[in-house]
């Protein structure tokens, strides 16, 4: 068991189920995707100026990571949609560069997948990773398959875990 990071706490909704914490959470998790997952990209992905959004987003499992010590700053997230297959995809991970190296990601991924497996069923996750960020998932216990491929104009791997 990863020990949660000093200052922080974490929230878990689903935007579909729960409207309070939606209201709540959502517009700050989307300006933290964007600063760290597209804004960094440039070009058209920093143009567009908000986070990408899938069709699928709102009935995904989102989990925070909150700093109580930055009057409730969301400093990382992570997203899941299931298959209904007992399996789905993580995506859209993101750690404030404040907060990298502090647990918080690890912690982000434990924290997904106990909520995964006790609430949701799910027993494997696959996700697609950035070249940069292997190394962290294999940390977490991902394994990489299948071949290589271009997201968003940058490599990526195929990598899942069982929960």
């Amino acid at each position: 068991m990863v020990a949660d990071p000093e200052n922080i706490r974490f929230v878990v909704f689903v935007p579909d189920k729960d409207a309070e914490l939606t209201a709540q959470w959502y517009k700050k998790e989307k300006i933290l995707r964007f600063n760290n997952l597209r804004k960094v990209l440039g070009g058209e992905h920093e143009a567009a100026g908000v986070a990408e959004f899938f069709d699928f987003e709102e009935r995904s499992v989102h989990v925070l990571a909150v700093d109580t010590g930055r009057s409730d700053a969301v400093v990382g997230c992570v997203l899941f949609c299931a298959d209904g297959a007992g399996s789905g995809r993580l995506f859209q991970m993101a750690v404030d560069g404040s907060q990298r190296g502090r647990g918080v990601g690890k912690a982000l991924v434990r924290r997904l997948e106990s909520e995964l497996k006790a609430k949701h069923g799910v027993s494997s996750v696959t996700l697609h990773s950035r070249e940069g960020a292997i190394a962290f998932y294999h940390r977490c216990g991902y394994e990489i398959f299948g071949e290589p491929f271009e997201e968003v104009g940058i490599p990526h791997k195929h990598m899942r875990r069982s929960i």
